[in-house]
């Protein structure tokens, strides 16, 4: 049987006409955006659809709308009888997961992720956090760097896991910079610096976790429809409790996407769709295994080619 993972990507795909075409054609689609802005009472959807790009970029924007979209194309292939067996997503896009497994309302989903854009953006000053992506080096052995440049008294930690041979570090600016000086010393291809507004998925993000917890102490959180892979720790969430935590916790820790799709395929995943813009995600799964189906869905002729495919997919649902 084919089982079948609709995966979310997260902050950073966001570009300006983000699912224009598919909204342009079908009612149903377009009421997600005309949601979004009554929620947030933002014109969000003219951002998403007109730009400026520096104005969707915001954290607070960019949140709510990959969310916005992801769910709406998601719905979407819901609509055309495609149906997930798994849902997951990379940090941010673990939201629109938990939209799809009918653990979040929609509505309070994108409230919620555009106040996480908020208290991310205010936990750390601007110019004094920083990102940066080490290709072709050990996890382990990055991971010691960081703690080395940590006893210094400059944070710095591994926040993604990404695939073999891609891993994001995060902290300070001194000591993302500090960890990159000594990755390349250790035989590390390349460290990049990041363009984000701060230091996503370390301890500094530690004040906007506490006030993301007080927010959705006041969500209805259900237990998952469909079974939601865990960024914190890969495995399953099964319960109200469990998802609580996690959406806490993830904002402080390490998203381990790398296992999170291995957990899906030894699950029996072999076939993966991304919705949402961009082409992010089935990048890095092409990396981590390259005997399963990717797909990415994000526009009228994307859709298509999925619901096409998905006529030779035997006993799928």
């Amino acid at each position: 049987m084919t089982k079948i993972a609709f995966i979310f990507p997260g902050q950073g795909s966001q570009s300006v006409g983000m699912g224009a075409e598919l909204v342009a054609s079908d009612e149903n689609s377009n009421q997600y955006y005309v949601r979004a802005d009554e929620v947030l009472n933002l014109p969000l959807s003219d951002y998403m659809l007109n730009g400026p790009q520096e104005t969707l970029t915001l954290t607070y924007h960019a949140q709510p709308a990959l969310l916005t979209t992801g769910v709406m194309i998601a719905n979407k292939l819901l609509a055309a009888g495609i149906k997930p067996h798994f849902t997951a997503g990379h940090s941010l896009g673990e939201y629109s997961a938990l939209v799809i497994s009918e653990v979040l309302s929609f509505e309070d989903a994108v409230q919620t992720v555009h106040q996480r854009g908020v208290y991310m953006d205010e936990a750390v000053p601007a110019g004094q956090g920083a990102m940066a992506a080490i290709l072709a080096m050990d996890g382990e052995q990055l991971n010691a760097i960081c703690e080395q440049v940590s006893t210094t008294g400059e944070v710095v930690q591994v926040a993604n896991f990404n695939c073999p041979g891609q891993i994001v570090i995060s902290g300070t600016k001194q000591g993302v910079d500090e960890a990159c000086k000594r990755a390349k010393e250790a035989g590390a291809k390349r460290a990049l610096p990041l363009v984000v507004s701060g230091p996503f998925h370390s301890t500094l993000m530690q004040k906007a976790a506490d006030n993301l917890a007080t927010s959705i102490s006041t969500l209805s959180i259900q237990s998952p429809k469909i079974p939601v892979v865990s960024n914190v720790t890969s495995q399953l969430l099964t319960t109200p409790e469990q998802i609580q935590q996690e959406m806490v916790a993830q904002v402080t820790s390490s998203v381990q996407w790398e296992q999170n799709v291995q957990t899906l395929i030894a699950q029996g995943v072999t076939v993966f769709i991304e919705c949402g813009p961009g082409k992010v995600l089935s990048g890095l799964i092409k990396k981590i295994d390259r005997n399963v189906q990717t797909y990415c869905v994000y526009d009228e002729a994307s859709f298509a080619q999925v619901v096409e495919a998905s006529k030779e997919w035997t006993q799928w649902v």
